[in-house]
């Protein structure tokens, strides 16, 4: 089996979540990310900003329009230095504005993804993968980007089978 790492972005608090407003205790994408931990034995990673997004989730996603615009890279509290160890990369985040939020790309921006495999996850409420592979491939031509992964972010923690049976075909 290949070695494996998830990169990922989640976000607690208020969330949108079959057309109202929520709070959860557990970002979607993380509640994703663990299944496929659970499912090959991979490392996390979470993505963190310095600077954190609004904990009102209509000022949050404002904030992620200014960014997407900007082509934004905003700060992390902590970075990977590297993926030599790794043959595949997970790169798990919700959907904001048909895209992962910019924090994914501050940390992918970093790294040398020359003949990694990366495997696009995406929560959404029906985007479903936005522009996130293609945006992916353009911004990383030397990397091979595998099918991704669109889960409902409602339905998140009943995604367990769907996930682990995605990721298992991808980190052989």
């Amino acid at each position: 089996m290949s070695k494996t790492i998830v990169i990922y972005y989640s976000r607690t608090g208020e969330n949108y979540v079959n057309g109202s407003i929520r709070k959860l205790e557990k970002g979607n994408t993380e509640v994703c990310a663990e299944f496929i931990r659970d499912a090959v034995g991979t490392d996390l990673f979470k993505v963190d900003t310095v600077t954190p997004y609004s904990d009102d989730y209509m000022t949050c996603i404002e904030e992620a329009k200014v960014e997407l615009k900007k082509a934004a890279r905003p700060e992390l509290k902590e970075y990977l230095d590297n993926v030599d160890a790794y043959d595949t990369i997970v790169v798990a985040a919700p959907c904001w504005w048909g895209d992962a939020p910019m924090a994914i790309y501050s940390q992918l921006d970093r790294l040398d993804l020359t003949g990694k495999t990366i495997a696009p996850l995406m929560t959404h409420e029906g985007s479903g993968l936005g522009s996130f592979e293609k945006s992916l491939s353009k911004k990383y031509p030397d990397a091979k980007i595998v099918k991704g992964l669109a889960v409902h972010g409602a339905d998140a923690a009943k995604s367990e089978d769907t996930v682990s049976s995605w990721i298992k075909k991808i980190a052989k």
